[in-house]
């Protein structure tokens, strides 16, 4: 009898071990997704870094998506009518879009991307807090 007890108790505490880590590890999976999206390629804009921001938030991959505009994607995005029709869609499904004042002042384009209703503030700071964030995924185009 108390062989029997060891054991069930034995087989209770290691299931109830492997339960717990499930919920530990889908705990620590990311619930936020930066893109930092840099590239002055049309391409890597239109088929990599806004297709997967935008799909990431319409399938909830994640809950929160930011997309950060930073350096010579800017100017890209001033100039291409499809890709600011694109970030305008996305903002609307819910992704927040930023861009790197320093970057903006460098170009000459911080009211062209205020005018697309964008934040246009200082980066560095808020991506790094991100980078150190275990809640935050971030990737770069």
């Amino acid at each position: 009898m108390i062989n029997y007890l060891l054991k069930f108790v034995l087989a209770l505490v290691l299931f109830l071990s492997f339960a717990g880590s499930d919920r530990l590890a889908a705990a620590e999976e990311p619930s936020t997704l930066v893109v930092v999206w840099t590239s002055g390629d049309p391409d890597v804009a239109h088929r990599v870094a806004l297709m997967y921001a935008h799909a990431a938030k319409k399938s909830k991959w994640f809950e929160h998506v930011r997309l950060i505009v930073w350096g010579p994607s800017q100017r890209l995005l001033v100039g291409d009518k499809a890709l600011k029709a694109k970030i305008a869609q996305m903002k609307k499904d819910g992704v927040i879009v930023e861009a790197c004042v320093a970057c903006a002042q460098s170009f000459g384009l911080v009211d062209e991307l205020r005018e697309l209703d964008l934040t246009v503030k200082g980066m560095g700071q808020p991506l790094s807090d991100s980078l150190k964030d275990p809640d935050c995924a971030v990737i770069t185009y």
